[in-house]
This record gives structure tokens, sequence and C-alpha cells, in this order.
């Protein structure tokens, strides 16, 4: 799945088919339900539409799965962290990468998170951390340079502290 979403052809503009996103928000609840314990992740169909399908297009089909099946698709993916992951960061991005860095400010983060944390910051700093900081805002109710000065150290966090307000 991974591979496709890097490599696939996707159409990137604004049109978005009411038909087909509600068609595909109910093959996704047939895989879901179908799935039962299976990996959602090898299914042939799940992949192609969130290989090939626009972000605008998803937001759409994931709005659709929720008024046909209650529930927002994340709920319904269960233990398949990489999907619930991909359908995060392609329906809600900057929700997402707020949740990553929060991730990585908590005491005791690993490694691997402090990683992250610098990763997201360099890579989205120029795209869209304006949208970051609010959605860290919403849902952590602390400014995200806040939570960075008051997390990391030194130099370090200077420069993230720096990408951070786009200073």
């Amino acid at each position: 799945m991974l591979v496709g979403l890097v490599s696939a052809y996707r159409y990137e503009g604004p049109k978005v088919s009411d038909d087909t996103a509600k068609a595909e928000a109910k093959a996704l609840g047939a895989a879901v339900k179908s799935a039962g314990g299976g990996k959602l992740v090898e299914n042939e169909e799940v992949v192609r539409i969130l290989t090939t399908r626009s972000k605008p297009h998803l937001v759409q089909t994931f709005k659709y799965y929720k008024e046909l099946h209650g529930k927002y698709i994340e709920e319904d993916l269960g233990s398949e962290e990489a999907l619930r992951e991909a359908v995060q960061c392609l329906a809600t991005p900057e929700r997402y990468f707020s949740q990553v860095m929060a991730a990585a400010l908590r005491e005791g983060a690993d490694h691997h998170g402090k990683e992250a944390l610098a990763r997201v910051a360099v890579t989205r700093s120029d795209v869209d951390m304006d949208g970051i900081r609010a959605a860290y805002q919403e849902q952590f109710g602390a400014k995200l340079e806040d939570a960075v000065a008051g997390s990391a150290h030194g130099h370090f966090k200077d420069a993230l502290v720096s990408l951070i307000v786009g200073k």
C-alpha cells in the first residue's frame, strides 16, 4: 500500500464525483465488514481507493462512510495502524502531523519520536505549519511552539521553534 501511495497516478484537482464517493464509501464498508480480523491493507479495493483518489475525493468518501456506517473509518480500522495513519494523513494532514508532534513531545518519548518531530518541522514548515499549529492548539489546548520550547533544549529547540513559527 505504501508503494501505491507514493507511486500511483492520483488526480489532484478539486472535482469530486459524489456518486463515486458514495459507491467507494460502501465498498470500504463492505471491505471492513468482510475483513473479519484479516488485513485490510492487503485488500485490493481498499488499496486502489486510497492510492488513486484525490484528497478532496477521499475526504468526501470518508464523509459518506460516516453517514452510511455511523462511525469514522478510522474507528473501524481497528488495529491496522498503518492504514489508520494513511487515512488520517490523507484526510486531515494538519491534525495527523500535530499528533505526531505531540507524541514526540511527551515525557519519555523515544529517539524515533524526536526524529519524527524534527522531520515534521523541517518538511512541513513551508507547506502547512500554520494549519498544524492551529490543529495542535485545538487538540491539545496549548501552543505548539510553547510545547516545543518546554520540551526541547539548546540549539535543537531554537531550530524547531524557528521552523514552527516561521521566523
